[in-house]
């Protein structure tokens, strides 16, 4: 099991397949995990990773706050999840790379190209997260967390997370902190002793500042409109993944390029195919 420490945090990570290096930013909302590729909605239905890494070095891990991997409680950012996919390129030894994003990974994966363009040679954004419904419920979930808190406290989180494997997305009332609870007794004795009212109020922020729009969250559209990292949109058409926020980015990237082939017409031989097609340029 293979683990690094980056920016104090602890990521359980992978590293297969043989050619260029290809960094994957997992789908999952808040328990966006390496095995999310293979089980996680539609992904579980493609299966992309086992073609990709018949060319490239893929580059895949939990990220901070979810699956094995640890956390820190902070008014966590866009950029923060982007920094752990640097830091772990740079443990690797990897200078410039390919990306590809699902679902909310998305939004990691243009973190990362706005704040180190150099070091992205281009990016697959597969069904990225957004649109007024997305937003709405993410929202949702954080205020029911913050009720949660409010009115039992935060060793009534952490007594919950042990006595539950849900996700945060299941059960809301286990806050964003759930999976590094469950795995790391250091944390939880730290998490507990904190001043719920302060607490709270980081939350609440954290959550105004990721979900912000309704469209795609993450980097800004003049942040966008700027970036020249060419890239590969591909649609979702759901509530958590609108096809608007697909199109937005489409707009938003200058060297976008669009797959116009809804879910339901991805298949695991067409979606493959064409993500190889890209990023083999």
């Amino acid at each position: 099991m293979p683990t690094a420490a980056i920016g104090g945090i602890e990521t359980f990570y992978e590293v297969g397949g043989s050619g260029p290096p290809l960094l994957l930013f997992s789908p999952g909302g808040f328990n966006a995990t390496i095995d999310n590729w293979s089980s996680f909605g539609i992904y579980a239905r493609l299966g992309l990773l086992k073609p990709l890494a018949e060319h490239f070095t893929l580059i895949a891990f939990d990220r901070r706050e979810a699956g094995r991997s640890g956390g820190r409680v902070e008014r966590i950012t866009w950029t923060d999840y982007a920094q752990q996919g640097r830091g772990l390129l740079d443990e690797l030894g990897f200078e410039r790379v390919r990306l590809m994003g699902g679902c909310i990974g998305c939004s990691v994966a243009l973190a990362f190209a706005v704040a180190w363009p150099e070091r992205v040679e281009r990016m697959v954004l597969y069904s990225p997260a957004g649109g007024p419904r997305y937003r709405l419920m993410q929202r949702d979930r954080f205020a029911e967390h913050v009720a949660f808190v409010e009115e039992h406290g935060l060793r009534a989180v952490a007594e919950l997370a042990q006595e539950s494997a849900k996700t945060f997305a299941q059960d809301p009332r286990l806050g964003p902190w759930v999976n590094v609870l469950r795995n790391d007794p250091a944390f939880a004795q730290e998490f507990v002793s904190r001043e719920p009212v302060v607490y709270a109020t980081l939350v609440e922020e954290m959550a105004q500042r990721l979900f912000d729009r309704d469209t795609v969250p993450g980097p800004s559209a003049e942040q966008l409109v700027a970036l020249r990292t060419p890239a590969l949109v591909v649609p979702g058409r759901d509530e958590s993944h609108a096809t608007s926020a697909a199109r937005y980015l489409e707009e938003c990237l200058e060297r976008s390029e669009y797959w116009d082939v809804l879910p339901e017409e991805q298949t695991a031989e067409t979606a493959p195919a064409r993500l190889l097609a890209f990023l083999q340029l």
